[in-house]
């Protein structure tokens, strides 16, 4: 199992640090985390990292990002 704390520790430094990577973390979080970034964690897991990266970012203010996660696993 990986450890989501670093994951959040990294995605955090990784995206605060780059305007493009942030937008696309914001319009598709999951493809970003998977596909630019290469992390391969479970669906689970993706989500805990998803929720706790957009809080430490204050993204959850923004467009009401979470429940845009929320939707795509039909929750």
């Amino acid at each position: 199992m990986a450890d989501i704390e670093s994951i959040v520790k990294d995605l955090v430094a990784k995206l605060t640090g780059n305007n493009a990577l942030l937008e696309s973390f914001k319009k598709d979080p999951v493809k970003t985390i998977k596909e630019k970034l290469g992390i391969n964690i479970s669906d689970d897991q993706i989500q805990a990292v998803i929720a706790a990266v957009t809080s430490k970012l204050g993204l959850e203010k923004a467009g009401g990002l979470l429940d845009k996660i929320k939707g795509l696993f039909g929750k």
